[in-house]
């Protein structure tokens, strides 16, 4: 797993020997970053250390061996690499994957459930092969009962349907 920029990640760029090139910012959700003396350059998809070398390289034009990092301080990711909660969460939205990440990882970042979730019926949707796939989860089993073997690692790209119970 390696991380890449995408759209809304906060970077700061240190242009070593050249404090008044370094910037920092937002890569905008067009996937493009701009910095000092250049303009909309593509971000997106890129790990922080291939970012650098670009800009190293439209640096070389204007600085004599510049020496550039990218430094990612605020995470969303392309959104490949991003799990998604959506149904019955507390706080349903993207996060960023996280190595290692579990289910129960990603439930806590999204507070919980609401009181109306029926958790053991909700679903995991997770692409595999280009194919969809879904699995159950028990969710309630989980966060209620602490049955850790309910937890289950994740991957970039799942996406957690809390389901709503039917009275």
């Amino acid at each position: 797993y390696m991380y890449v920029v995408g759209p809304g990640d906060t970077m700061e760029n240190i242009v070593w020997g050249n404090e008044e090139l370094t910037t920092s910012g937002i890569e905008r959700p067009d996937g493009k970053f701009t910095t000092r003396l250049v303009e909309d350059l593509e971000a997106s998809g890129k790990t922080p250390s291939q970012l650098a070398r670009d800009i190293e390289e439209a640096y070389a034009e204007y600085v004599k061996f510049p020496v550039v990092s990218v430094i990612v301080n605020g995470f969303m990711g392309v959104p490949d690499q991003q799990v998604r909660v959506v149904g019955e969460a507390s706080e349903p939205r993207r996060v960023p994957y996280r190595k290692h990440m579990t289910l129960l990882d990603l439930m806590i970042d999204v507070g919980g459930m609401t009181e109306y979730a029926a958790g053991n019926e909700s679903v995991l949707v997770r692409t595999e092969n280009n194919t969809m796939n879904s699995y159950g989860l028990r969710l309630d089993d989980l966060l209620k009962d602490g049955d850790i073997s309910a937890n289950l690692n994740l991957l970039p790209g799942d996406i957690v349907i809390v389901t709503e119970s039917w009275f």
